[in-house]
């Protein structure tokens, strides 16, 4: 699935201070991995955040979110914004710092690479 470049040039620019940025693709498009732990990704025209799952409820209620489901299973602490939600810089920010604040405490996959 093709996934919306300028969206994924805002992100690079706004992770450009991060010296750990790595780009892989995943999740139907690209998952920025910062400190070698995922934490926001493109897909579609889409920003898929990774969040504290304790904030989820707040989170929710906010304009443009919906709930990461996948194979009929919710994940606390995972979502998709939708572009509408991404206009502003403001907006924007507000989940690039969500996913950063997050990043710093979350525990990478024990997958093998």
């Amino acid at each position: 699935m093709a996934y919306n470049e300028k969206l994924a040039n805002r992100i690079r620019e706004a992770l450009s201070h991060i010296r750990i940025v790595e780009e892989k693709k995943m999740f139907r498009g690209l998952t920025f991995m910062v400190n070698g732990k995922m934490c926001v990704s493109v897909s579609g025209d889409e920003m898929m955040v990774r969040f504290d799952p304790e904030i989820q409820d707040s989170a929710a209620e906010k304009n443009g979110f919906r709930e990461m489901i996948m194979k009929g299973r919710e994940y606390k602490g995972f979502g998709y914004v939708s572009p509408d939600a991404l206009k502003s810089k403001k907006e924007f920010e507000y989940w690039i710092n969500l996913a950063l604040d997050y990043n710093k405490k979350a525990k990478a996959s024990s997958r093998k690479k």
